[in-house]
């Protein structure tokens, strides 16, 4: 069992470096690097406006690699914040003109990125593994806030 999800992990980390890398071609022409796409596209996601925790919370990134992002973001003219009562954190957050422009063509190569590389699996095959990979995400959060007690019993967790 443990070769099979050390084969797993090998595969998500490949999966999100090389959709990183996709991503990444042409927000060089933004000063940008591949790792903002999901900021982008959660933003876009969300036309109401975040927070820069609910942000972070969507994103599954923390709250100083959020606040760094959102630095760049703002220099870059593709996020705006509103006033959040002087708690800059509380502040909602906008895609500007030109973040929903970018945020469009970063969906574009998403979706495309998602018909080619599922090339192959039915539409029953990918509802199970994004559900498949929705309950792996969840009990890896859960056991990372409650973390492996000393006294494990293997037997009893499978």
């Amino acid at each position: 069992m443990y070769e099979r999800f050390e084969e797993f992990t090998f595969a998500v980390y490949e999966i999100q470096r090389r959709w990183n890398k996709i991503a990444s071609d042409g927000m060089e022409f933004y000063g940008l690097k591949g790792s903002y796409v999901v900021y982008i596209l959660a933003l876009n996601r969300v036309p109401e406006g975040l927070t820069a925790a609910g942000l972070g919370n969507i994103c599954g990134r923390d709250k100083a690699d959020v606040s760094r992002t959102l630095a760049v973001l703002e220099s870059k003219n593709i996020i705006r914040k509103e006033s959040g009562g002087g708690n800059i954190y509380r502040a909602k957050l906008y895609l500007t003109e030109t973040g929903k422009a970018l945020a469009e063509e970063l969906a574009k190569k998403a979706e495309y990125a998602e018909a080619a590389v599922g090339k192959g699996l039915s539409d029953d095959d990918r509802a199970a593994l994004y559900r498949s990979l929705e309950v792996i995400r969840n009990n890896l959060r859960e056991l990372e806030a409650k973390g492996i007690p000393e006294d494990f019993d293997l037997e009893k967790t499978v």
